[in-house]
């Protein structure tokens, strides 16, 4: 009886296929493929690219002449190509999820643990990963370099921002016990104006148009919510309704905001030198931005002592200011704001600092994500006064949650709270029409949280 090739020479196919390969286990000789990346990177960069040459061939030339006394198969110097051209046109081993519109955030918590953010849901990525945990302090280095920013074992942390607007955080040992850990948040390049949020279901019609209303009619917003849940996005996004002969200052840990006005002065914080001086924060930036003539003054988060001179500021007839700061909901984020103020230590009594407080906000935005990874707008309210002490808010939008799909989505409406908000008064003041398509009647119906 004939037999095939494979039968007659005992030859059995790898049930191993490319796909089941974990892309930190292409190249197993970890210390051989730092050697050749660091001395195939010191040759591009020592030498000059001949003009009558491409990139690419340059550089696979440069490997071949580095791998020519090892026996590499095709996955592994494929590997190599792709490392290095990363690392000489982008951002590392992370280049290609950055240029990843579906993914939103990425956690770096180990060489071969690299988390991505797609459609809300955190997943491991296998597809990427770093030689080591020298390789991850080498990209955050280079990445944060042009920025102006360091990062070592004297300056353990950064905070920066990307040319596309996303925003970095870094920690390296000692801080991180695990070893280097990189979260990027990107940019969300399709939530750029309120219909983008319309389009995604994060609110209605008329909550957007109310929440323009707000906005030109230079009324006081805060928007809370929890991390990652979209708030600097939906603050860049309302900021967008403000008029372009409005002066503009924007204060930032890390400057995200893009506001496209002409009259925007951005104002960012420093963190203190080796010396441990010239440390300037939020607080000192808020101070010195009164003394700037804004029409606007618009801080990224609130998370200190500077609640109190954002406070002072709303009050002193810089209309129309808004912040964000991390609460669960208004009236958390009504109680946070207190105790930020209190970490002051000045002797002002509580009540006058609810007053203060209720005297300085019109509007909190509340903005979470729902446990299908969806955000939404799921609370507008405003601040209504002062009752037996307490600060009264009351909700003026909503969002009902029903319950569950199988599938895990989340099922619910937007409700429209009924009576007429107080601030609509000061809307209509303002000579701004929209408002009356929504609360067309007045009344004298108050609900509380």
């Amino acid at each position: 009886m004939k037999k095939s090739l494979i039968d007659a020479f005992e030859v059995r196919p790898s049930t191993l296929k490319v796909e089941d390969i974990h892309d930190y286990d292409i190249f197993s000789d970890k210390n051989l493929l730092d050697r050749l990346r660091n001395n195939i990177l010191e040759k591009l960069i020592d030498e000059n690219i001949p003009d009558n040459q491409l990139m690419e061939q340059y550089i696979n030339d440069e490997i071949d002449k580095a791998i020519s006394n090892y026996n590499l198969d095709y996955l592994q110097r494929n590997y190599i190509f792709n490392l290095i051209q990363n690392e000489i046109n982008g951002y590392g081993p992370i280049t290609e999820l950055l240029n990843d519109d579906r993914v939103t955030e990425i956690m770096v918590n180990a060489p071969d643990q690299i988390y991505v953010e797609v459609d809300g849901r955190v997943v491991l990525d296998e597809s990427v990963s770093f030689i080591n945990e020298k390789h991850i302090i080498r990209t955050i280095q280079r990445i944060v370099q042009p920025l102006g920013r360091t990062i070592d074992a004297a300056n353990p942390m950064v905070d920066a921002r990307l040319r596309d607007g996303s925003r970095l955080n870094a920690i390296i040992p000692p801080l991180s016990l695990k070893g280097p850990v990189l979260t990027i948040r990107k940019f969300a390049k399709d939530l750029e104006s309120i219909d983008d949020l319309l389009l995604k279901g994060a609110l209605t019609n008329d909550m957007a148009i109310f929440l323009e209303c707000c906005v030109k009619a230079k009324l006081n917003i805060l928007i809370s919510g929890g991390t990652g849940t979209g708030k600097t996005t939906l603050l860049n996004i309302l900021s967008g309704f403000i008029g372009e002969d409005e002066r503009i200052i924007t204060i930032e840990d890390a400057a995200e905001l893009r506001l496209k006005q002409k009259h925007v002065i951005s104002l960012e914080t420093r963190a203190s030198n080796y010396e441990g001086e010239g440390e300037v924060t939020i607080r000192d930036l808020v101070r010195n931005s009164l003394r700037m003539r804004p029409d606007r003054i618009i801080v990224g988060e609130v998370r200190g002592k500077e609640a109190f001179d954002m406070m002072q500021a709303m009050n002193t007839g810089h209309e129309g200011s808004i912040t964000t700061l991390h609460a669960n909901g208004p009236i958390d984020a009504m109680n946070r704001m207190e105790t930020m103020i209190m970490m002051n230590e000045m002797s002002i009594p509580v009540g006058a600092i609810r007053g203060y407080i209720e005297n300085a906000i019109d509007i909190i935005v509340q903005i979470d994500r729902l446990s299908d990874g969806r955000r939404k707008i799921t609370n507008i309210s405003e601040v209504d006064g002062m009752r037996d002490g307490n600060i009264v808010v009351r909700e003026i939008f909503y969002y009902r949650q029903n319950g569950t799909t199988e599938e895990g989505s989340v099922l619910g409406d937007f409700v429209k709270a009924r009576g007429t908000p107080r601030v609509v008064d000061k809307i209509s003041r303002k000579g701004i029409e929209e408002i009356k398509g929504i609360f067309p009647k007045k009344s004298a119906s108050v609900y509380d949280l």
